[in-house]
This record gives structure tokens, C-alpha cells and sequence, in this order.
């Protein structure tokens, strides 16, 4: 299975799904604004990361708004808060095979380049 899961409107999403040429290579790609992840993708993308941590973003802007920079956040918490506010899960997230691809960073998307 090749998935990612990225925001349409995300001008570095976009970067990352024409550098990786995600289209081309067949990849299942799914918007998490008008198709939100449900609780099994979710729990299947914690189960390749090692947390829902991992898939968290402390860059959303309703993370420091919500007051959550304050607050001592558990595995549960990280959880809950994926699935209500899209805007909490790194982008983008992609899935090939038994690998997991977080977020931006060079190293990620480099190992996404190779693994498509």
C-alpha cells in the first residue's frame, strides 16, 4: 500500500507530492481537510510511528491558542486531539508498505523519494 495523507491547500504538501512524484508512482492520496483520517488510519499510523507523538504537530496554530503549550498532554490526549483538529497531524504523513514517512524534514522526504 502506498498512502499519504496531505492538505490540498498546503503549498509544502504540494512541494513534497510533486518531489516525491507521488501521482506518477500511484500513491492513494487523501485530503484530511474534506476526508478526515479516521480512528484505524490513525491507530495504524501510531502503530508504525511508536506513538501518536510522533504524529503530532506543535506547529498548528490552535496548539499554542488552545492553551496546550501549558499543558502536560498524554498518548490519549494526542490521540483525541489528532482526530478532532485536522490541523494536528504533520503533514504530510505517507505510508508505503511497513514505513512510515512524518512531516517535512529532508530526511523523511528523501526516505519517501526512495521508497516509492
Amino acid at each position: 500500500m502506498k498512502k499519504i495523507y496531505h492538505l490540498a491547500n498546503c503549498g509544502t504538501c504540494q512541494r513534497i507530492l510533486k518531489e516525491v512524484d507521488a501521482v506518477k508512482k500511484k500513491a492513494v492520496l487523501q485530503d484530511i481537510k474534506t476526508e478526515p483520517i479516521t480512528p484505524a488510519q490513525l491507530d495504524e499510523m501510531k502503530k508504525l510511528a511508536g506513538s501518536y507523538e510522533a504524529l503530532f504537530s506543535r506547529k498548528a496554530i490552535k496548539y499554542r491558542s488552545m492553551g496546550l503549550a501549558e499543558k502536560e498532554l498524554t498518548e490519549k490526549d494526542y490521540r483525541k486531539l489528532i482526530l478532532e483538529e485536522y490541523t494536528f497531524l504533520k503533514r504530510p504523513v505517507a505510508i508505503v508498505g511497513d514505513q512510515i514517512f512524518i512531516g517535512n524534514i529532508k530526511t523523511s522526504v528523501a526516505g519517501l523519494k526512495s521508497a516509492l
